[in-house]
């Protein structure tokens, strides 16, 4: 494993839990922003063994810092569930699709796809499955998904600009 490689994700990491503390809550629950940062480190390092080592990491930190009742158990359930099938994704069109416009439909894909497990998970573990998962869906995931397509929008060239011009490593 390259160093440099994993010095990136981890800073990814660390500004996604930055943004994470920074989110305003909609309805009680905090966006989840440490998701679009696993998935700019995945699009940019997209090989196996890092995105299960961001995943788990981002799982922890995500754990570590979750409001939500039974998020803990959740978020260690969620990420690398999500950042596998993002990364089937991102493998599927990765030569189909411009990365500009593929990077934030994916991010979007990606977030529906985390909530959607994260809520099942939590309420599950809570206990409160009847009717809830609908209201939380539409109230809390939807909007983080639209945030983080969004913020994908943005960053996503700004990071690439930056990657090629200091081209500071090569993925093997």
């Amino acid at each position: 494993m390259n160093t440099r490689i994993l010095v990136i994700l981890s800073l990814l990491l660390g500004i996604g839990a930055v943004l994470h503390f920074v989110m305003p809550p909609i309805y009680g629950v905090t966006p989840d922003m440490m998701l679009a940062m696993m998935f700019l480190g995945i699009m940019l390092f997209p090989k196996l063994k890092y995105v299960i080592i961001l995943s788990l990491a981002t799982g922890l930190m995500s754990a570590l810092t979750t409001n939500a009742p039974g998020g803990q158990i959740s978020n260690m359930i969620d990420k690398p569930l999500t950042a596998l099938l993002f990364f089937a994704l991102l493998l599927l069109v990765k030569d189909k699709i411009n990365i500009n416009i593929s990077a934030p439909l994916l991010t979007a894909i990606g977030t529906i796809i985390s909530g959607t497990i994260f809520l099942s998970v939590a309420l599950f573990i809570v206990g409160l499955m009847d009717g809830v998962f609908s209201a939380l869906f539409l109230a809390v995931v939807l909007p983080a998904a639209g945030l983080n397509t969004v913020f994908m929008i943005i960053i996503y060239p700004i990071v690439q600009q930056i990657m090629k011009r200091s081209q500071p490593i090569a993925v093997n």
